[in-house]
């Protein structure tokens, strides 16, 4: 394997260049995936698209989180609850991935869940029309299913990521382990790219 160095600038606009020359008559279904730094580069990626012409959402899966009775029925820093019992997927497939879908209605729920104060959002559906594009970002998104056009992971070693995460987030480092060994997200992902340091990241060149 060979990676190549390159900045996170230079990464969303390589990302940007990529869907801008899909064609423009369907929706595109992006993931970013990773323990850490999604929701940056997905902000950066949705200005650059939008200055593109593009129309983009972006969507967080922190904004798609069960319920606290759900989410912390085994306690509140149990890793294996982190892993399978947090994200509402099926919530994220049919309020934004199924919509989105080659002859779905393009209607899209934005944010579903108010984790900080526990109830909905009650926000309203959005239209994302033909051509536009969906940025979901957030963590431990591959592997479950889900359906989208191209995937981002962001990957971090176990010791990075015992360093960038906060100390009171430390409970969780299991979960990103076993997402590592059951998933597999560094083989799976579309676009890999290390970013054990932040400040020098680097994509891996895979074969045409």
């Amino acid at each position: 394997m060979r990676y190549r160095p390159i900045s996170f600038d230079r990464l969303a606009a390589e990302l940007t260049e990529r869907l801008l020359a899909l064609p423009g008559e369907e929706r595109v279904r992006v993931a970013v995936d990773g323990a850490v730094g999604t929701g940056n580069l997905a902000a950066d990626l949705a200005s650059r698209l939008r200055v593109g012409g593009r129309p983009v959402l972006t969507v967080s899966t922190m904004d798609y989180l069960r319920p606290a009775s759900l989410r912390f029925e085994r306690g509140r820093t149990d890793p294996d609850a982190r892993y399978t019992d947090w994200l509402d997927e099926s919530a994220l497939r049919r309020e934004v991935l199924d919509p989105l879908a080659p002859g779905g209605t393009g209607m899209v729920l934005p944010a579903l869940w108010d984790a900080e104060r526990d109830r909905a959002t009650r926000q309203d559906r959005i239209m994302l029309p033909p051509g536009g594009v969906l940025i979901a970002h957030g963590e431990l998104l591959l592997g479950r299913g889900l359906e989208f056009d191209l995937t981002v992971h962001l990957a971090v070693s176990a010791g990075a990521l015992r360093r960038r995460l906060p100390e009171s987030e430390h409970w969780a480092l299991p979960a990103y382990q076993r997402y590592e060994a059951e998933v597999r997200p560094a083989e799976v992902a579309d676009v890999l790219v290390r970013t054990d340091d932040p400040r020098h990241p680097a994509v891996l060149e895979r074969a045409a």
